[in-house]
């Protein structure tokens, strides 16, 4: 399905393929930014893929925001878009999955890290999550939905009042209390 899609909003036929199945700059540059709050997209840096498939710099930008693009490799459509100070903690996500890791080992070796002072972790920020689904021709992103997460390592219940268990759609709570990946999950109701 991405292959075709991504073939098409190239003006690439499937005769002329395109084996690694990577979309246009234009486009992941386009929807990556659908994470970004508004006052922010027009100078956030954005990330995306090369025909190789490697993560590079699509735009530079001026602010204090990066959007991340659609992992190709991925069938779910999901953009993110977090502040620039988790960008180590972010990029040692991306690296230790690339050697293999599995999530809770990325989990306890960012832990050693950001309690060693090796791995920097602010003491908060945001990360959005955009997710939605690709219309097949056209591309275009079709019940678009945006969670957001508010990092503020070793916080707890106690220390901010939030629950530590999911909560209905729209409410806060503390997600990973107490470890360096605590945060604040807000989940809003999704339009049915």
């Amino acid at each position: 399905m991405k292959t075709l899609m991504y073939c098409l909003l190239a003006g690439f036929g499937l005769a002329q393929g395109f084996a690694q199945e990577i979309p246009p700059a234009e486009w992941q540059i386009e929807t990556a930014l659908m994470a970004v709050p508004s006052d922010y997209k027009e100078g956030a840096t954005v990330y995306g893929y090369d025909p190789a498939g490697a993560l590079v710099t699509l735009r530079q930008g001026s602010n204090d925001y990066i959007a991340l693009a659609d992992d190709p490799g991925d069938d779910r459509f999901s953009t993110a878009a977090y502040h620039k100070d988790l960008d180590p903690f972010m990029a040692r996500g991306r690296e230790l999955r690339q050697q293999g890791k599995d999530g809770k080992e990325i989990f306890d070796i960012r832990e050693a890290e950001v309690k060693a002072g090796t791995l920097p972790m602010p003491d908060k920020a945001t990360l959005c999550v955009f997710t939605g689904t690709v219309a097949e021709g056209s591309g275009e992103i079709q019940d678009g939905y945006v969670r957001y997460v508010f990092y503020m390592p070793y916080a707890t219940g106690a220390s901010t009042g939030l629950p530590t268990t999911p909560t209905p759609p729209g409410h806060a709570w503390l997600m990973d209390p107490g470890t360096h990946r605590a945060h604040i999950m807000i989940t809003p109701p999704k339009n049915e």
